[in-house]
């Protein structure tokens, strides 16, 4: 039997000049730069879900933000097969997401990485033919994905 995916919400926050909030991730060595995402609690709206990891992981507070549009499916990654096992305390082999682009009403001077749990140590704006470049490799179809279905509004 192998293992399920984990329940997850993902979100593409634009500027107003349409380029894509990246965080770089704390916890690896490497250059590993993302959208923030993050799990769905338990009887928690995906949605919901977005909001809450938005401003854990960047401080934009939901007042900040408006919903521009959400991805018609969940969208899916597997985990390589050396941090299987590792993460999520080794009970999932990747996630299944429902994503949500947000446009920041708010200002640059909104974003405060010092959270109470920080999870990025840098943050910039990208263009979004950028993300190919800056994400790890397992997740470049997630992300092709991600752009693909938010295509209209970038």
């Amino acid at each position: 039997m192998s293992l399920p995916y984990r329940a997850a919400a993902g979100i593409m926050l634009l500027n107003r000049a349409r380029q894509v909030f990246v965080g770089q991730r704390i916890d690896t060595a490497l250059e590993a730069w993302q959208m923030p995402q993050g799990g769905i609690d338990p009887g928690e709206d995906a949605l919901a879900a977005a909001l809450r990891e938005l401003e854990e992981e960047t401080g934009v507070p939901p007042g900040k933000v408006e919903l521009v549009a959400q991805a018609p499916d969940e969208l899916l990654y597997d985990l390589p097969p050396e941090l299987v096992g590792k993460v999520w305390k080794g009970r999932y082999r990747g996630q299944r997401q429902r994503w949500f682009l947000f446009r920041l009403t708010g200002t640059d001077a909104d974003v405060n990485l010092a959270t109470p749990h920080p999870e990025f140590r840098a943050w910039r704006w990208a263009a979004p033919d950028e993300l190919d470049a800056l994400i790890v490799p397992f997740k470049r179809q997630l992300y092709a994905q991600v752009l693909a279905a938010f295509a209209a509004h970038l």
